[in-house]
């Protein structure tokens, strides 16, 4: 599948995920979050993240006192759960990869919160992609490239929406600046859902 359009080197694909997919993508999130209960990280400057955030797959991602991480398992201990089979399919659809991913990370965002600009370098090798899918409210978007201070591009992404950040974009700085919250009815009391699937190790 090729992408509606490209931007700063990443690939977007504008309503990739139809309402009745993205209805049943909700539906098996909300059975992953019922293993594994999102729990609201801590900066390892003792700041909280305004996003609430749990995982599945082999390597979950944690943030506290001790830094950035990836982990094998939830903060209660317990394993995470399996990654649905609907979001390997699309990873294989749309990153044309021949590796599957081991981690996927779902972070909420409810009124006011957003995510700031960051690079995703957690993971030990970078020639693999990051395929991001957004589910419920709008939110702005910005991209810029391999340093922090340079040049950045907007655009906002709708429900159904699906990023790959791979090769020249892989390591590109990037952000959610805020959501129109409300502007979506996928999720009942609003809010948008981002999940990302990675490599990690």
């Amino acid at each position: 599948m090729k992408p509606t359009l490209m931007v700063r080197n990443a690939s977007v694909f504008k309503g990739c995920l139809n309402a009745g997919q993205q209805s049943d993508l909700v539906s098996e999130l909300r059975e992953i979050a019922r293993i594994a209960p999102p729990f609201s990280p801590q900066t390892p400057y003792g700041k909280p993240m305004s996003v609430k955030l749990t995982s599945a797959g082999d390597f979950g991602w944690l943030s506290d006192a001790h830094g950035y991480r990836y982990s094998e398992t939830h903060p209660n201990g317990a394993r995470w759960p399996e990654i649905p089979q609907s979001l390997l399919s699309l990873w294989f659809l749309l990153t044309g990869v021949s590796r599957a991913p081991n981690s996927c990370l779902i972070n909420f965002y409810g009124e006011g919160a957003k995510m700031g600009m960051h690079q995703d370098r957690d993971e030990k090798c970078f020639d693999w992609p990051v395929l991001s899918i957004s589910l419920g409210d709008e939110a702005l978007f910005r991209i810029g490239g391999a340093t922090r201070s340079g040049s950045t591009e907007s655009l906002w992404l709708s429900s159904g929406d699906v990023v790959v950040l791979g090769d020249e974009a892989r390591l590109a700085y990037h952000g959610i600046d805020r959501i129109r919250f409300g502007s979506s009815g996928l999720l009942p009391k609003g809010g948008r859902v981002n999940v990302t699937l990675r490599v990690v190790d």
